[in-house]
């Protein structure tokens, strides 16, 4: 019988071949699946994984109206997933170099950087888990994936560039480099500039806070990036079926300031008129409410634009410094406030008591004390009550008054007023000033350190202290914060007053808003500050500034000049329901002014006069004249309620 075509040597060579085939197919199975498996199923996993960053957005800054002054605007970031990149795709990249405006040469940096050595990752949160999001150490953002089998971290995404227009973003989908995608991320933003930019403060261009509030309340605004965890196809498309894990960005709260733009914009203002005309070498405003010790506004000169500091030279970078906390100055005849309360609430005196101020020495303690000087203009022929020393701001009474308490009482009033410690602004950088007690006092202290020299203190410390007088005696805490807002815009924390201490009697303090209601009435030396129809409290300052003078062995040393001052104004209104308080601080600008002297009435009483007449018709403030204007009259001329 016939076999066919086929012979039994044919079929035993087919089935041996056959059997060959699986064999070695099996062979190399056994091979992926059973020795090489683990190594095999990392390499197909890392050509998979997707890590997608889901940037959080940091929270608002807004004014106390609901007026954002701090935003986060979106942005798309591109960057590259190094693990993925195709061999043939390289010549694509001096297209995408000049498509977003980075050197090839950081191009190839980023894309052939495909690993980060686990060793430079030591000591960083979960070093050893995947996936982690880290600031490496050439500075770029980088998410790492878990160590490789020698040890290495897999670059998962490295950026290229942020700040990409949809525009750009289109055209570099179209290159088509594999690898290569972009994320939604947050710029920074300051909608308004300058406006308030030393209380504001600002983040870098990587949104770490440098100063303000960016800076203070850091812990509320930012938020929490996320990641979503899952697979791409060929083309990096997320397979979102696949998806593994998934920890949602959390956005970070918005903080509410007290600051009202309104009020700042019109102190701003009002600062830039002092510059153009005066040309000082800085300045400061300082509007609070002596309610709460709520600061509505805070303007400093020099200032700098909040979207542009760091275009700022290096030789103008003093712009950033929060002249108003950070630098402090001798007061001058605003520090008199302080003789006077004393004084008055010790039961020293009366408004009314009288004192010998044509005297050049006086004995104090057993020792003969030199009196100050008088400014040139003042000369009194007749004993001035204590009404009459405010008004005409008299050295020698003022040194009378605080002899009258005592050296340790003095100081200690000083202290309680708020001088020589910080307040706690919460706006970094502040200074304490300088308050030297009783022990280290020379012989002329008692009688310098009540005109306001022999002392230091900044803006801030002069506002709050003229804010114990307008707020009924107490020393209040200057705040800037209002609440604290969650995502959802629901409050989660909110500040009230606080009060740091009681400081003179409520009594006290009306007698005193009376008596500085003479300095802006006709017979006073402020009445540049006076308001038509309103009463009107303040003192005026003129302080000589302490300035190094060359002494013949080659050294310095500091005396007060004639030809440089600090001129100011700080004050409140109406003196008997006050709602605001004003301080108007211009440093050096004698220069040009008529005469060469900057003076405290024709400077800063100008630009108070001004502010306050601009805060009238501001609704929220509610501010009211006397109900009795001649009643009024009589209490800034310093006479007695009938």
């Amino acid at each position: 019988m016939s076999k066919g075509f086929t012979s039994s040597y044919r079929t035993a060579l087919l089935a041996g071949l056959v059997f060959t085939l699986f064999g070695g197919l099996g062979a190399r199975l056994f091979w992926l699946h059973i020795l090489d498996r683990d190594e095999l199923l990392h390499a197909v996993e890392e050509s998979r994984r997707n890590i997608i960053v889901e940037n959080a957005r940091r929270g608002e800054i807004l004014d106390s109206k609901g007026a954002i002054l701090a935003t986060s605007r979106p942005i798309l970031v591109l960057g590259v997933d190094p693990q993925a990149l195709r061999a043939d795709d390289a010549r694509k990249w001096p297209e995408l170099s000049r498509l977003i405006g980075v050197s090839l040469a950081d191009i190839q940096r980023v894309m052939t950087t495909k690993y980060y050595p686990l060793a430079a990752t030591v000591g960083a949160p979960a070093a050893a888990a995947a996936p982690l999001r880290i600031i490496s150490d050439a500075d770029e953002e980088t998410v790492l994936d878990e160590p490789d089998l020698r040890g290495n971290r897999p670059i998962r995404w490295a950026k290229l560039c942020d700040h990409l227009d949809e525009t750009t973003y289109d055209a570099v989908k179209k290159l088509n480099v594999k690898g290569v995608y972009g994320t939604r991320a947050y710029q920074r933003a300051y909608p308004n500039n300058g406006l308030a930019a030393h209380v504001i403060g600002y983040v870098d261009h990587k949104e770490r806070p440098i100063a303000g509030i960016e800076h203070y309340a850091d812990f509320y605004l930012r938020g929490q990036n996320g990641w979503v965890e899952s697979e791409k196809d060929g083309l990096s498309h997320e397979m979102a079926q696949f998806r593994t894990r998934r920890v949602p960005a959390s956005d970070g709260y918005s903080v509410v300031l007290t600051i009202d733009a309104t009020i700042q914009a019109m102190a701003e203002e009002e600062i830039v008129r002092i510059a153009e005309k005066y040309q000082p070498v800085k300045a400061t405003i300082v509007i609070s409410d002596p309610s709460n010790g709520f600061v509505l506004a805070l303007a400093n000169y020099p200032s700098f634009d909040l979207n542009e500091y760091s275009k700022l030279p290096r030789d103008e970078q003093g712009r950033m410094r929060n002249v108003a906390v950070a630098d402090q100055y001798e007061p001058g005849s605003v520090f008199k406030i302080v003789a006077a309360s004393a004084a008055l609430n010790e039961g020293r005196v009366t408004p009314e008591s009288t004192f010998d101020c044509t005297l050049e020495k006086i004995d104090y303690n057993g020792s003969v004390r030199n009196l100050p000087r008088e400014d040139k203009s003042d000369h009194f022929d007749h004993p001035l009550s204590v009404a009459e020393i405010i008004a005409h701001s008299s050295n020698k009474g003022a040194a009378q008054l605080a002899m009258s308490v005592g050296d340790r009482r003095f100081y200690e009033y000083a202290r309680a007023f708020g001088f020589g410690q910080r307040s706690g602004f919460p706006v970094g950088g502040e200074v304490s000033g300088t308050l030297r007690p009783p022990e280290k006092w020379d012989g002329l202290t008692i009688t310098r350190m009540p005109m306001g020299q022999s002392i230091a203190a900044t803006a801030l410390q002069m506002t709050q202290a003229m804010e114990v007088i307008a707020s009924g005696g107490v020393l209040l805490r200057p705040q800037v914060i209002r609440e604290i807002r969650d995502p959802q815009g629901h409050v989660v924390c909110q500040f009230e007053r606080s009060e740091v201490r009681r400081v003179i009697s409520e009594p006290t303090a009306r007698t005193m808003a009376r008596l500085l209601m003479g300095v802006a009435s006709s017979s006073g030396n402020g009445i540049e500050a006076a308001v038509p129809g309103y009463e009107v409290a303040g003192k005026t300052g003129t302080a000589n500034k302490l300035l190094p003078v060359p002494t013949a062995s080659g050294g310095s040393v500091l005396r007060y000049s004639d030809r440089h001052h600090v001129a100011s104004f700080v004050g409140f209104f109406p003196a008997s329901h006050p709602k605001v308080v004003i301080s108007v601080i211009v440093d050096d600008a004698d220069a040009h002014c008529i005469g060469g002297v900057a003076y405290g009435h024709s400077v800063a009483a100008p630009i108070f006069k001004r502010l306050a007449e601009r805060l009238i018709p501001v609704p929220d403030l509610h501010i009211q004249p006397p109900l009795n204007p001649q009643l009024s009259k009589i209490l800034a001329l310093g006479g007695d309620h009938p």
